[in-house]
């Protein structure tokens, strides 16, 4: 049974309804509300032999890359993520390690295995990582761009209601849609740099312990269902 306050999904598709399903099954009213739309850009295929490995940080990469990734098979990736493994391995990918915190963490066990040469395919916007010395090239092959609120934006927000913020763009968006009316809505964030993009002025900006789907839907469950006994 749902309750509590609504719980509102904005990242794009196809994460936002397999978040809203999750969120489903911890009983929560959740509204799918994605703020992006994710898109191929074309690209081209280096070559191969100029690289150790390739690093994944987003399953939109292994889904939207097309055929031209059949040309980057030869390398083993290292993935952020099972979400993002599985994309990799359905593309038919060789995935060799999956990390399960950030991509800053999956960089550093790469290069504590002198891996020297990693190429990552990713998104046109990307976070900044510390390589630890190794030549990282980042390659993107799609592009998440805003769209405009989907119907029944403005009345969710101008309720209490949990907001998702997978991302720092997201959580930047989302921060200057709502404006002052942050002030009865709540933030869950998935990492502290998530956190920081959103500003100050919410009744309660919350962290997620784990980067994951899993961690900040925890949160979530949590947060909806503050103050009932």
């Amino acid at each position: 049974m749902s309750g509590g306050v609504p719980l509102l999904v904005t990242r794009p598709e196809p994460g936002n309804s397999a978040t809203i399903a999750r969120a489903a099954a911890l009983g929560l009213d959740a509204y799918a509300m994605p703020l992006f739309a994710a898109r191929a850009m074309p690209w081209a295929v280096p070559s191969v032999a100029d690289f150790d490995a390739l690093l994944l940080t987003s399953a939109q990469a292994a889904r939207l890359a097309g055929p031209p990734l059949a040309g980057l098979a030869a390398l083993p990736v290292y993935a952020v993520g099972t979400a993002t493994a599985d994309a990799a391995r359905a593309a038919g990918l060789t995935v060799v390690q999956t990390g399960a915190g950030d991509a800053q963490s999956l960089l550093d066990a790469m290069t504590s295995k002198k891996i020297a040469r990693i190429l990552w395919l990713c998104g046109r916007e990307r976070s900044e990582f510390d390589p630890r010395g190794a030549a990282l090239k980042p390659l993107a092959c799609y592009a998440v761009d805003a769209v405009d609120p989907p119907p029944g934006w403005e009345e969710c927000v101008a309720a209490p209601a949990v907001l998702l913020a997978h991302s720092a763009r997201a959580a930047q968006r989302i921060a200057d849609l709502v404006g002052p009316r942050r002030a009865h809505l709540t933030l869950a964030a998935i990492s502290p740099a998530v956190a920081a993009a959103a500003g100050d002025g919410w009744a309660e900006l919350a962290i997620a312990a784990q980067p994951t789907d899993a961690s900040m839907l925890a949160l979530a469950h949590a947060l909806c269902h503050k103050g009932e006994k």
